[in-house]
């Protein structure tokens, strides 16, 4: 795999997400982890009363219409990092981190699309009996981002 550079930065979004109050408090929690940008495929933003310190302001955000649109707008050398429950992706508790990435979740009811589970660098999941809310499961994330693991 090439070199991701040297410099360090990460986005957030969420593909075709189902509810708007997710939103809110995903981009609360992405710009309090250090987030460069936040992001959706599909739906648009609408201000959300839940993101009461108005991250969407703060911070650049980028909408696009399709995954196809996201992947060939994505900075050079970015990895894409789609979150995805399933069995045959690396657990997040290894994973090493790229230095410049998008992570990239699901709707709540039909995860990441078959497009952009194919078109990401990395599929990863963390421990969990059952589906997490989109919001809670990119913070898990984020969190596991800033812990210092070596990157990749």
């Amino acid at each position: 795999m090439n070199s991701n550079f040297v410099n360090e930065y990460f986005g957030i979004g969420i593909q075709n997400g189902k509810t708007p109050e997710n939103l809110g408090v995903l981009w609360r929690t992405a710009q309090n982890l250090g987030a460069s940008f936040i992001f959706i495929i599909g739906n648009r933003y609408a201000k959300q009363a839940c993101d009461t310190h108005n991250a969407v302001k703060s911070i650049p955000y980028y909408h696009y219409n399709t995954f196809t649109d996201f992947k060939n707008n994505i900075p050079v050398d970015t990895r894409i990092v789609g979150v995805e429950l399933d069995d045959t992706v690396v657990d997040l508790e290894t994973f090493e981190h790229p230095r410049r990435c998008v992570y990239l979740l699901g709707a709540e009811d039909h995860g990441l699309s078959k497009e952009a589970i194919e078109g990401a660098h990395f599929l990863v999941k963390f421990k969990s009996t059952f589906s997490l809310n989109v919001a809670v499961a990119g913070s898990i994330v984020l969190y596991d981002r800033q812990l210092g693991k070596p990157r990749s």
